[in-house]
């Protein structure tokens, strides 16, 4: 069997059991979409953001790419964060990292890598020139990695607050609030960063 036949095995299975234990699961599911929440996360295949928050299909409105960099010109997640906020409502924004991101290794390592990498990983070099004394005094490269995931997603959450679309929006709701967590590959436990809350009126 090759392995992308075991994976629509897999999705029968998984579609049988739900319907087995709701038989009107999908049928609902189809109907609505509302969840609360909108995850930026990494693309990373060990960071499922509703594996490690256990939530069902429909919770969280998702989007992913390499390192959950949150880039004022990005099209794409600036879309799904105009969706989110102004169509589905979503009342939390997460931007969550995970440490031990390649992204970041990658970005710090002074490694030349090919253009459109380079390209991407620019905002991360930035954010490390920026505190390069704090994070060149940590003793590991391990360390120094999981200091610039943090430093990271806060700077994302940051230019996530500084969008038109999120301004507007706590301009005309009041929502949604801001968050930045870092996920431990090594343990399953999300951390808390930084929560920015939309300014009162």
């Amino acid at each position: 069997m090759k392995s992308f036949e075991k994976l629509l095995l897999q999705n029968k299975a998984w579609a049988q059991e739900r319907i087995s234990v709701n038989p009107g699961y999908f049928e609902k599911l189809s109907k609505i979409q509302k969840p609360e929440f909108l995850w930026i996360g990494c693309s990373d295949s060990r960071v499922p953001a509703d594996r490690i928050t256990d939530t069902e299909p429909g919770e969280i409105f998702v989007h992913r790419n390499i390192a959950n960099l949150v880039i004022p010109t990005d099209i794409n997640l600036l879309s799904v964060l105009d969706y989110a906020t102004n169509y589905l409502k979503v009342k939390h924004v997460i931007v969550c990292g995970h440490y031990g991101c390649g992204g970041v290794k990658a970005a710090i390592s002074g490694i030349d890598h090919d253009h459109i990498l380079n390209m991407w990983l620019t905002d991360i070099k930035n954010t490390y020139n920026d505190n390069k004394k704090i994070v060149d005094s940590l003793a590991t490269s391990d360390e120094q990695v999981d200091k610039m995931v943090e430093l990271s997603v806060i700077k994302q959450v940051n230019q996530l607050a500084k969008t038109y679309i999120i301004e507007q929006s706590w301009h005309k709701q009041q929502l949604p609030t801001l968050h930045g967590w870092v996920y431990s590959l090594n343990n399953g436990i999300i951390k808390t960063l930084v929560t920015v809350e939309p300014p009162l009126k």
